[in-house]
This record gives structure tokens, C-alpha cells and sequence, in this order.
């Protein structure tokens, strides 16, 4: 197989017939949340609501979300492709068609839904299709994935309205940003998990356009700065 042959895969999602098998084992995880002490897995407390999102890596990704007031845990992982509990290697083949997400479990009477689509929005770039900077290939991908019809239409709405502020400030690319329910998540391996608190450090891709999503909606006082 030649170089541009492999290279063009990286931009293209492989069909179902076309993934990698898989296997029937999660994932075996054996560490708590690294910063906030509680497990990955559920359950989790009642009136909590779940969110995947995908803005690239997924290393600075949960750092973006895991110190914010309201968020029960977070973790990294991959959704929207084909193969069943995948590994990471696997997924660095293009060949599962899952993206690097960001699994946010929040209480949405303390961080509702709309302040999350809005540093997901400013915090990475929604318009580069399969890729994040120099990320490149289908992982990277920009994703949002919904737990129900209701989310589903809010962040429909959303991407709209920050498509328009995109316009407004003079980009000209559109946004390229997935959205759906019911994906299934599967979690990443234990060294991936809130990989910038244990490597402070360690890489981080996360840039946004630096256009702000309007209406304006204020993440809770006492969240705090992810510094990605």
C-alpha cells in the first residue's frame, strides 16, 4: 500500500463491512478519576446526564471539562464508529470509524447542556472536517453525541446559532460538526484516563477559533480554568 493511499484513508470513514472485528470485553479499568476520586463506570448518582464530545485528542479535550462545577466524572473514549470495544491502536487505524470523545456525566440543574455546547464550540475548531490542527484523520473528527431526542434538537439549535457568529466574524468554512443519540461510548484504557493530570506536561492540541458562542451562556462560578 502506498503512502498517499494510506494517507487518503485517514479522511475517510470505513464502511461496517469494512471495520475491524473487535472483541465482546470492555475495556478493564482500574483506576478512579485521577482528579476527582470516583469511578468511570455507572452508576451514577440519579439526575445525572450524559454527553460524549469529540474536539480532537481527547487528552486536553477532558481537561477542558473535568474541573467545571456540576460535572460528576469525565472520561475518554471512543464513540461513532463500527467496531465494538475498540483499543487505541485499532483506532489509530481509521479503520473502527470511531472518533476520540470526551464522556461528560453532569448534574443539569448545576451545568445545563447549553453551557457545555458553548465551550465545546469555543474551545476547539468545529470546521476542519477530519482533522484538529495537526491532528489528522477520522478520530479527530468533530462529534456530538446525545442521550435523546431533546438534546439532540438543543444541539442542533446551538450549531446554528454558532454557525451564524462563525459567518459573522468572517469565516468562511462550514461547520463540520456530527451530531447524534444514542451512539454507544466504550471507554478508553486506563493510561489515556485524565491523561493531563497525570502528565502535566504531556501533549495538547486544543485550539479554538476565537469566536465566542452567542447567546452567551455562563458556566457556573465555581468552575475553574482546564488550562488546555
Amino acid at each position: 500500500m502506498s503512502f498517499m493511499t494510506m494517507l487518503s484513508r485517514k479522511f475517510v470513514l470505513p464502511t461496517a463491512a469494512e471495520a475491524l472485528p473487535g472483541r465482546a470485553e470492555p475495556v478493564r479499568l482500574t483506576q478512579p478519576h485521577a482528579v476527582l476520586g470516583r469511578p468511570l463506570t455507572p452508576p451514577w448518582p440519579e439526575g445525572m446526564q450524559a454527553v460524549c464530545f469529540g474536539m480532537g485528542c481527547f487528552w486536553g479535550a477532558e481537561r477542558a471539562f473535568w474541573s467545571l462545577a456540576g460535572v460528576h466524572v469525565t472520561a475518554a473514549g471512543y464513540a461513532g464508529g463500527h467496531t465494538p470495544n475498540p483499543t487505541y491502536n485499532e483506532v489509530c487505524t481509521g479503520r473502527t470509524a470511531h472518533a476520540e470523545v470526551v464522556l461528560v456525566v453532569h448534574d443539569p440543574k448545576v451545568l445545563p447542556l447549553a453551557a457545555l455546547l458553548k465551550l465545546f464550540w469555543e474551545r476547539h475548531d468545529p470546521t476542519e472536517g477530519m482533522r484538529q490542527g495537526n491532528d489528522v484523520g477520522t478520530q479527530y473528527r468533530s462529534v456530538i453525541y446525545l442521550p435523546d431526542e431533546a438534546a439532540l434538537a438543543e444541539a442542533g439549535a446551538s450549531r446554528a446559532a454558532y454557525a451564524a457568529d462563525l459567518q459573522a466574524a468572517g469565516h468562511t468554512r462550514a461547520i463540520t460538526t456530527e451530531i447524534a443519540s444514542g451512539v454507544p461510548f466504550y471507554f478508553a484504557e486506563d493510561y489515556h484516563q485524565q491523561y493531563l493530570a497525570k502528565n502535566p506536561n504531556g501533549y495538547c492540541g486544543l485550539r479554538g477559533t476565537g469566536v465566542l458562542c452567542s447567546p452567551a451562556v455562563p458556566l457556573p462560578e465555581s468552575a475553574e480554568e482546564s488550562g488546555a
